[in-house]
């Protein structure tokens, strides 16, 4: 009986589109907007009256609600006091820091917010969160160096927003989409952002991650010293690292799609000196390396799992930065990539758990139809040793030269290089589950 990658979503669509056509925008779609609703009993504030003035007077329990018009910022919204507005109500910045800062217990809901000052050092913003209990939903943000900028908060619900960043061909110089930064306890859903910089999870906790959506930016989503996080169901397309995790533990990673991460330092899903991961159902397609570890798990007895995930046309599907242990790798799929698994430094991979991976390269037979290679799969790559030692010769890979290189490795004993993993039961096409 084989078993499926089970609750895998977006699967068969992903696979369609993605291996092909080659190109990320056929991958991509648009979620919708999740707005909250009109609050009942709420004030009125039509667009002639000054904002600041208004949310003075509120008290705490009060929702100002705004009609089409333009106000502009630096805004305070009081403890207790929530903001509404629809997609034609705008905040606009007056050139200068944050355009509107939420305390304790309030909300912004609804409105545009259009920009903000451009100062990098103290972290001008869109929207700043900094207190408990706050909500920021389904606001649009443009033209602002940070989007939604969270720190030092608790139980926080960042939901259903559109970030739209700066852009330009300098990805360092834009701001973050979404920053968590010692922020504990808080939800980030339905979320699109697109053309920032990075989406980050920094000395922050116990946080969930859902189903947002990141486009063409830097980090898809960048946590450090941030420990027993949940990431499912993301989306991240065309940025140069899908997802990224240092110095954390007991996360877990799954059902996300992390696509075309492509350049020199282009990855799916990254980790170093990070352990206790569980890392299940993700989809990682059409990335320079699909899966990268760097001395992961780092604390002694962390174990990191992987389990039925699929990782397809990339250059290299797995790639390690020298020997790793304590990781598991189950009932993955590693379909058309270039190089399988690769360990840089010299090193290998036999320290890892490979068990009833489906290995596209797989040579062997199944002749009890049992879904089972009869025969280990055992990696024995000489062409990729040669150039994880002596990096000049990548410019080689893909050449009938390095292919030449392979096949000797394979039929020359005198040129056979090391394994590199051995995986005792290879599955024969494993199923990959209905899309849901």
């Amino acid at each position: 009986m084989r078993p499926p990658l089970s609750t895998l979503p977006f699967a068969v669509l992903t696979l369609a589109l993605v291996a092909c056509a080659g190109r990320p925008e056929l991958a991509r779609h648009t979620p919708p907007a999740v707005a909250p609703p009109r609050p009942e009993g709420c004030t009125a504030v039509s667009s002639g009256e000054p904002l600041q003035a208004s949310l003075n007077r509120a008290s705490p329990g009060t929702t100002l609600c705004l009609g089409e018009g333009t106000w502009v910022g630096a805004l305070v919204v009081p403890r207790g006091v929530g903001l509404w507005g629809t997609g034609s109500s705008v905040l606009r910045t007056d050139g200068t820091g944050t355009t509107v800062l939420l305390q304790d217990g309030t909300s912004l809901g609804g409105v545009t917010v259009d920009g903000s000052g451009g100062r990098f050092d103290v972290l001008d913003a869109a929207v700043k969160v900094h207190g408990g209990d706050v909500r920021v939903e389904g606001v649009t943000i443009r033209n602002s160096v940070f989007g939604i900028l969270v720190e030092k908060s608790r139980r926080v619900t960042v939901r259903g927003n559109r970030v739209f960043g700066i852009g330009g061909p300098a990805l360092g110089m834009r701001g973050d989409g979404i920053r968590l930064w010692e922020t504990n306890d808080s939800l980030v859903e339905d979320n699109l952002v697109e053309q920032a910089r990075d989406c980050v999870v920094w000395y922050s906790s116990r946080n969930v991650l859902r189903r947002n959506e990141v486009r063409d930016g830097r980090y898809g989503v960048h946590l450090m010293y941030s420990h027993s996080n949940r990431l499912e169901r993301n989306r991240f397309v065309g940025n140069e690292v899908g997802m990224f995790a240092m110095y954390s533990r007991d996360l877990t990673i799954s059902d996300n799609q992390m696509l075309f991460s492509r350049g020199s330092a282009g990855i799916g899903l990254g980790m170093k000196e990070s352990g206790n991961l569980v890392v299940q159902r993700n989809l990682l397609i059409h990335n320079t390396q699909g899966l990268f570890l760097d001395n992961s798990p780092l604390v002694q007895g962390d174990r990191n799992l992987f389990e039925h995930n699929v990782i397809r046309l990339s250059e290299v599907g797995i790639g390690f930065l020298s020997s790793e242990h304590d990781n598991e790798f189950r009932q993955n799929v590693l379909r058309d990539n270039t190089t399988q698994v690769r360990v840089d430094g010299g090193g290998d991979a036999l320290g890892v758990v490979w068990n009833g991976n489906e290995w596209s390269d797989y040579a062997g037979y199944d002749l009890d139809r049992d879904g089972v290679g009869d025969l280990p799969y055992e990696l024995k790559d000489l062409s990729g040793a040669l150039t994880s030692r002596h990096a000049d010769l990548s410019f080689l890979r893909g050449t009938l030269a390095l292919g030449l290189v392979g096949v000797a490795g394979e039929v020359v004993p005198l040129f056979a290089p090391k394994p590199v993993l051995r995986d005792p039961a290879p599955r024969i096409h494993l199923e990959v589950a209905n899309a849901d």
